[in-house]
């Protein structure tokens, strides 16, 4: 039986917003985020040294993310804006659903960690991509440590 994508090609914390993110052995890290009632949202990048926080400063790199209702009943829109640690999801239908992807390279020497923080209700779920090493899920790392 071949190994299932979970473990071989991401590894996932639904509930990640606001929370650290160790990308140590990954490639990247995509951000899904979600607000329904098309309320709009501001989500904010930073990078840290460790889980908990140390030298912990914004991370101005964004200069391109996606945007769609989050149903399946449209495709995902390209956005683009001078790179910076925010994007702002308008008060609209298309813009529920948020998809911003940070690469590992991106981050400034010694900090290996990322956080995207929602100034409102939205739901984050961080999918590390490219990983180092491939598990089997149960052997998977904590992310956020």
């Amino acid at each position: 039986m071949s190994q299932k994508a979970l473990g071989r090609l991401f590894n996932s914390t639904p509930a990640a917003d606001n929370v650290w993110i160790n990308l140590a052995d990954a490639g990247g890290v995509a951000f899904v985020c979600f607000l329904g009632a098309a309320a709009g949202d501001t989500y904010t990048l930073q990078q840290a040294k460790d889980a908990a926080g140390t030298g912990a400063a914004n991370l101005a790199c964004i200069s391109e993310y996606h945007t769609n209702t989050g149903n399946g009943s449209d495709a995902w829109t390209r956005r683009t804006q001078a790179a910076t640690h925010t994007v702002v999801a308008a008060a609209s239908a298309v813009q529920q659903a948020v998809a911003i992807e940070v690469e590992g390279t991106q981050l400034a020497d010694e900090y290996c960690f990322v956080r995207l923080a929602s100034t409102g209700a939205g739901a984050v779920n961080a999918l590390t991509r490219d990983l180092n090493v491939q598990r089997a899920p149960e052997n998977l790392p904590a992310m956020a440590v």
